[in-house]
C-alpha cells in the first residue's frame, strides 16, 4: 500500500480516456505500444530495457528533432497489479540495485468509469524543492501531452 498524495512533495494528473482499462494496460506495459505515446511528440521514445515485473528494467531513450537517441529514464517498476496500477522510481535500477541519484517515484492508477478509464498518476519526490523543480520543468504540460497521446492511442479504432 502506498501513502495517500502528499502536498508538499506530491504532483498529480488526472484524465478519462474513453478506451478500456485493458487498452490502457497494454499501451503501458507492452514496450512497443509504450515507445508510441510516452515522450511529447514530436520527439520519439525507445525502450530499450523494458519488462513490465517488480524488479523489471524501464529503460527508455529519446530523440528530439531528429537528433542520435540519448538516455532519458532509467528506473525499476516496483509493483505491477494487472490492469490496475503500477509503481515505478529512478531511484532504483533494474533487480532492485540503487540507482546513484534519483528524482521521482511514480503511481499510475487505471480504474473503470463510465465506460473508459480513469487514469491517474501521482508523482512522489523526496522533498518540496524536488517538486517544485518538477513543476518547474513542465511536469503538468509534458504529463498531460502524454497522458492526451496515451488517450489518441488507445481510442484510435485500430488499437
Amino acid at each position: 500500500m502506498t501513502q495517500s498524495f502528499d502536498p508538499e512533495r506530491d504532483l498529480s494528473i488526472e484524465r478519462f480516456i474513453r478506451a478500456p482499462r485493458a487498452a490502457v494496460w497494454t499501451a503501458w506495459t507492452d514496450p512497443r505500444q509504450f515507445e508510441q505515446w510516452w515522450v511529447p511528440a514530436p520527439a520519439q521514445c525507445r525502450a530499450v530495457r523494458f519488462d513490465a515485473v517488480p524488479g523489471g528494467p524501464l529503460v527508455t531513450e529519446i530523440s528530439e528533432a531528429g537528433s542520435p537517441f540519448a538516455p532519458h529514464m532509467d528506473a525499476c517498476f516496483i509493483l505491477v497489479e494487472p490492469q490496475r496500477r503500477l509503481i515505478f522510481t529512478d531511484a532504483l535500477l533494474a533487480g532492485y540495485r540503487p540507482a546513484p541519484t534519483s528524482f521521482i517515484t511514480a503511481e499510475i492508477t487505471l480504474a473503470e468509469a463510465d465506460g473508459g478509464t480513469q487514469y491517474t498518476a501521482r508523482v512522489m519526490h523526496a522533498d518540496r524543492a524536488a517538486r517544485d523543480r518538477h513543476a518547474e520543468l513542465g511536469f503538468y504540460d509534458g504529463w498531460g501531452t502524454v497522458i492526451g497521446q496515451l488517450a489518441r492511442f488507445v481510442e484510435a479504432p485500430s488499437n
